[in-house]
């Protein structure tokens, strides 16, 4: 971490952007592995997070936000930020070393890159986690000219965005909370005509929080964040299929509910993705369950 404000370190390519709610000591414990600018969007923690982030880093960046707006948090800090390029990070993951750079040559070499997905290790031991698998073997197959196989999904703290492309898309939303709000964003990222790669020599760590939500409840927020990006952007036989999905288990019904408050705004938020778009799902559909669409880490956090 440089310890430069990020909107005035001119020699950087990429900021790190990391969002945060009531994790106040793994915030703490690894933001200094973080390499290269920070940006720290706090959402309405309650256990101090914000201040003490000022009171151990008071070089840093730190935004304390009056109430919890979920993943946009990651939005507000790229718009922040002055770098061409943003890494995400949550507050229990970092970048490895020299993982930043080598991303940010990576965007350099591929002008229509808007997203690199990285691959994300577990753990003390540093484990490889299975959504590395996923995403390799993606059914869209690695096209003429990419730097590694194209994706319709990826997992936010393992990612890395071109800020110009992640912004002109509208970044993280109001309407997707977490998780599984990396779905409608990599879309739209494809609807534009940019490219969502794989490119796994670029490592992200992650060291699960044991302040996390039940397993229950990830797999309900999950469904609620399928149900509302179909709603935002698939066509209606797509949205009632998962609604239809959703009302054969507790915990669909669950998240139900819980999408019920956002309808109105992904009704008016709500836009067609182009045909071949629409195809490129189909595809990966095609290939199972295990698409990266749809897949979580196996240590993925909870709502925040």
């Amino acid at each position: 971490m440089t310890g430069i404000p990020p909107e005035h370190d001119t020699r950087a390519r990429v900021t790190v952007v990391v969002a945060t709610r009531n994790r106040r000591d793994e915030l703490l414990a690894h933001l200094q592995r973080h390499e290269g600018p920070v940006i720290v969007l706090d959402n309405a923690s309650t256990d101090g997070s914000a201040e003490a982030v000022a009171a151990a880093y008071p070089d840093l960046t730190v935004v304390p936000l009056p109430v919890n707006v979920g993943a946009r948090a990651r939005t507000l800090g790229a718009e922040r930020a002055s770098t061409p390029y943003i890494a995400f990070a949550d507050d229990d993951s970092w970048w490895a070393p020299g993982a930043l750079d080598l991303a940010a040559d990576v965007f350099d070499a591929h002008p229509r890159l808007g997203a690199l997905a990285g691959s994300l290790v577990v753990g003390p031991e540093a484990e490889p986690d299975p959504i590395n698998a996923v995403l390799a073997d993606s059914p869209l197959g690695t096209p003429a000219g990419w730097p590694g196989p194209a994706l319709l999904g990826f997992v936010a703290c393992g990612t890395v965005v071109r800020r110009r492309a992640f912004l002109a898309v509208g970044g993280f939303d109001d309407v997707v909370r977490f998780p599984g709000e990396e779905e409608r964003l990599a879309l739209d990222l494809v609807d534009a005509g940019w490219q969502v790669a794989h490119v796994p020599a670029v490592v992200a760590h992650h060291h699960p929080s044991p302040h996390r939500d039940p397993d229950t409840r990830r797999q309900s927020d999950l469904i609620r964040s399928r149900i509302l990006t179909a709603l935002l952007r698939r066509g209606w036989p797509v949205v009632a299929r998962e609604a239809g999905s959703a009302v054969l288990t507790a915990g669909g019904r669950r998240a139900l509910v819980g999408a019920l408050p956002r309808v109105p705004a992904a009704l008016r938020a709500r836009r067609r993705l182009a045909p071949a778009t629409e195809a490129a799902i189909a595809v990966v559909e095609s290939g199972g369950a295990d698409s990266p669409t749809s897949q979580e880490p196996a240590h993925a956090g909870g709502d925040r």
